[in-house]
């Protein structure tokens, strides 16, 4: 089954004021390429040709640089992320699905997970410093069994990305939580962790970033410079 991918790139970039005042978090520079040219080389790399974006009032911008290969959501104001996504619904469904998250670049080459998905649901993960701002996995016996989200005590430090890789059943469970006032990406993962349905990938000596403040994209822009991110080009 071809996996579809989905890039939630909605809400107000708030992390980031006043730098997303007049743009789109997306379109903010690393190393010299908008921080959305990372995450569309990743997923393209990994096979993956048909894509939505999720965007806000910015939205245009995004379509003016990324261009019209692939297909724009507005979201007219944050409503959460169930909301958001919800948007981007239609074409989407009986397919499996890599959710990515905006914010976040990796140098891990997807390719092989793509491949060889079918069923369930793929979390990437890294060992952090501060796990009180992740959603922190539980692990027995090198098996997931649990997600915590942005724990207050030490469970562990081992954080959940926000890039995913789910079946065709996650439309059906987001419908099962969208009335969670209180709802994150946790509420589908853990759906599929309590059925033993998921995995996860560790990065190891690769890594994943979140760009969601101005500090984690100063770190990834040093992490470019030393060679660990390459550089985008837009002829992939």
């Amino acid at each position: 089954m071809a996996v579809k991918a989905i890039i939630v790139a909605g809400g107000h970039g708030s992390r980031l004021f006043p730098l997303t005042n007049q743009t789109h978090k997306t379109l903010l520079p690393l190393f010299g390429k908008p921080l959305i040219d990372y995450a569309l080389a990743t997923i393209r790399q990994a096979g993956i040709r048909d894509i939505t974006i999720i965007g806000n009032k910015f939205i245009d911008k995004i379509r003016k640089h990324v261009g019209d290969d692939v297909s724009y959501v507005l979201e007219p104001e944050p409503k959460g992320v169930a909301a958001a996504l919800n948007l981007a619904r239609k074409g989407n469904e009986n397919c499996s699905l890599l959710i990515w998250f905006s914010d976040n670049i990796t140098n891990l080459n997807l390719l092989g997970a793509v491949e060889n998905f079918s069923k369930g649901a793929v979390l990437l993960t890294r060992e952090v410093d501060d796990p009180s701002s992740f959603g922190i996995a539980i692990m027995k016996d090198n098996s997931i069994i649990d997600v915590i989200e942005k724990p207050k005590n030490n469970v562990g430090n081992l954080a959940i990305g926000g890039i995913y890789l789910f079946d065709s059943s996650f439309w059906r469970r987001l419908d099962s939580t969208m009335d969670d006032t209180s709802f994150s990406i946790s509420n589908i993962t853990r759906q599929y962790i309590q059925e033993g349905s998921a995995k996860t990938i560790n990065v190891g000596e690769n890594t994943w970033i979140d760009c969601g403040t101005p500090e984690s994209i100063a770190r990834a822009g040093q992490m470019v410079e030393d060679g660990l991110f390459e550089t985008p080009w837009r002829d992939f």
